[in-house]
């Protein structure tokens, strides 16, 4: 069974900054399971059994620039339904703002990875992620 096409998954999404306006952002590579060659957040995942969310979104984090989550916000939710290879997806997304420092963060999955980039929101690259456009509407207030 699959998460997200065969029952509901639930994953956590963290928007990680630097206390300064910048985000951190990750070109995603051609060896990424979806949405290749992307601009998308830093730190998000599926979250494990009897993983709670704050344990889920600090493990993705860690895996994924090897930072530690010094101050979590939680933004909060979407329902997220799109295809994948023409197959239906559904997921339960809960969404954080997440301080971390600069100085911690480094590839750590080179092969899903291109590169790991500071933005400022105003600055962001293009082509975006298709769920991260909703997800910046959604909280543009907040971040």
């Amino acid at each position: 069974m699959r998460k997200g096409f065969d029952y509901t998954g639930i994953s956590v999404v963290a928007i990680c900054h630097d206390g300064c306006g910048n985000y951190l952002l990750e070109h995603r590579s051609e060896k990424c399971r979806d949405e290749q060659l992307t601009w998308s957040p830093v730190g998000s995942g599926g979250l494990k059994v009897h993983e709670s969310l704050e344990e889920g979104l600090r493990r993705e984090i860690k895996e994924e620039c090897n930072a530690e989550a010094k101050d979590i916000s939680l933004l909060g939710h979407r329902e997220v339904f799109r295809k994948i290879d023409g197959e239906q997806y559904h997921w339960i997304a809960f969404d954080f703002l997440v301080l971390i420092d600069p100085a911690e963060t480094k590839i750590v999955e080179p092969d899903k990875a291109l590169a790991h980039k500071w933005f400022k929101l105003e600055d962001f690259p293009a082509p975006l992620h298709s769920q991260f456009p909703i997800f910046l509407e959604n909280y543009k207030d907040r971040l």
